[in-house]
């Protein structure tokens, strides 16, 4: 059986209300980033304003995809919406448990079906589990599969093109946003995994292909947008 390594410092801090060992995070561009797992817990006033403008804009019944600790189906539950939250880790399904988010799916997105909702909501680069450009096409049309004849898929992500600079490496022969990570904690190790992260004009051109409409509503200045997409009518 996989580890769940991620699941592992999630629970590790929700007992110790602190991070008692480093999340690292081993990327194929070369780096090893430190994951601050606190941000998983964040409180309302701490959400930043483009996740701010993806929950205001959440309509209808709403599925929370890659829910990970509750942080965004909390706040829309708090606030009254008809939010179900779903999750591939099960230690995280159990800590949104002891934090009161009420609907829980503990289920791959690619493997849940039988239901239907107005907004699907991928927020913290949540796109990412795409894992790449047919990944994505595939997440498109299952999404549509899920989706209500009005309902409208809510995401952000970031142009990345930046980092072969930083980090003075070469473009890859695939597509530059699809990136092979790794987590480590307390010494062991994870299973690679790999991570999308689309520009703006990949994006498009995917979703004209499949017939979405895509609204880009906000821009940071770390190269991370908003995304609403629909069906075309």
């Amino acid at each position: 059986m996989t580890r769940d390594i991620y699941g592992e410092a999630l629970n590790d801090y929700y007992i110790h209300q602190k991070e008692v060992a480093p999340l690292l995070l081993h990327s194929s561009y070369g780096d090893i980033e430190e994951m601050p797992v606190d941000i998983f817990f964040r409180d309302e006033d701490e959400i930043p304003e483009l996740e701010f403008i993806a929950l205001s804009l959440c309509d209808g019944r709403v599925l929370d995809v890659g829910a990970g600790v509750g942080c965004h189906t909390l706040y829309l539950q708090n606030k009254n919406f008809d939010v179900e939250a779903l999750e591939v880790s099960n230690i995280a399904c159990q800590i949104m448990q002891q934090r009161g988010v009420q609907k829980i799916h503990h289920n791959d997105f690619y493997q849940f079906k039988d239901h239907k909702y107005d907004t699907l909501l991928f927020l913290m680069n949540g796109i990412g589990l795409a894992g790449d450009i047919e990944g994505f096409k595939n997440l498109l049309i299952h999404a549509e599969s899920i989706l209500t004849d009005r309902g409208q898929l809510i995401f952000d992500t970031s142009n990345i093109e930046y980092l072969y600079e930083e980090y003075k490496i070469k473009r890859p022969d695939h597509y530059f946003g699809e990136i092979n990570y790794q987590y480590q904690y307390q010494g062991n190790f994870g299973d690679k995994f790999k991570w999308l992260y689309l520009d703006q004009k990949m994006l498009i051109k995917i979703a004209h292909e499949l017939n979405w409409v895509v609204q880009i509503l906000f821009e940071d200045e770390h190269d991370q947008y908003l995304v609403r997409m629909e069906k075309r009518k």
